[in-house]
């Protein structure tokens, strides 16, 4: 699906990134999982239609544009992600601060 210009892979439910797994008002990011370079809404999306192959973002590329914003399309650095106390830095839009929870499927400790 596209969402706000970028294409988000997955069980995508709307064009603010909410997927059939995660879709309360605050679940309006993607992840561009660092095996295939592709935006998925959560994990499990990537489990079910991903490239197989899942790998974490490294932490020496936590610099590099990898989190999509549904609200506004703005792309995150992993950095700015983690620093944004989960809102974005560009709209303000909150993010769902549960994701969290998962980041050690996303990204390096």
């Amino acid at each position: 699906m596209l969402c706000k210009g970028h294409h988000v892979a997955g069980n995508v439910i709307d064009n603010e990134t909410r997927c059939v797994h995660y879709h309360s008002r605050l679940d309006i990011i993607a992840i561009k999982f660092y095996c295939c370079d592709t935006y998925f809404p959560c994990f499990q999306c990537h489990e079910e239609v991903g490239c197989g192959s899942p790998e974490v973002w490294p932490a020496d590329k936590f610099d590099e544009k990898a989190i999509l914003c549904g609200s506004c399309g703005n792309e995150l650095t992993v950095n700015e992600y983690r620093d944004c106390d989960s809102a974005c830095p560009y709209c303000k839009a909150e993010f769902n601060p549960g994701c969290s929870l998962h980041a050690t499927l996303y990204f390096e400790k």
